[in-house]
């Protein structure tokens, strides 16, 4: 059985270096873009099992990049986690409205990021049997 692939879509490298030794530490193949355009270069050749999405990307926005993911028959069955220093009100409603299938907000908690991937991924894993 192949690792489950995460694809991080994250402006900031640290931040993306952060996730990557996060997600690797628990057997997960990370995929890295930095912005939309990148992300949808590595969809378009690669399907990862899950996204974690920064909501505020240089270019096209993180919500932007959502809907244009969710809107494609292709990736539609992706789950989509925001992750975003945003934290107001109404602002998980938002990233919900978006496409998004929850969200952690920034800094990261490294324990609740790994569980809410495995979550995610264990649901996946589940449906599919």
């Amino acid at each position: 059985m192949s690792a489950k692939r995460i694809l991080v879509v994250e402006d900031i490298e640290m931040n993306r270096k952060v996730a990557r030794i996060i997600l690797a530490a628990r057997g997960y193949e990370v995929l890295e873009a930095a912005n939309a355009e990148e992300a949808l270069e590595i969809l378009r050749s690669q399907i990862p099992d899950l996204i974690l999405m920064d909501i505020y990307l240089p270019g096209m926005s993180g919500k932007d990049l959502t809907r244009q993911i969710k809107a494609n028959p292709k990736w539609n069955h992706l789950p989509i986690i925001a992750l975003t220093a945003s934290a107001m009100k109404g602002d998980r409603e938002q990233f919900l409205d978006a496409g998004c299938d929850d969200y952690i907000s920034k800094p990261v908690n490294t324990r609740e990021l790994a569980e809410l991937v495995d979550t995610y991924i264990s649901k996946e894993k589940t449906d599919n049997e």
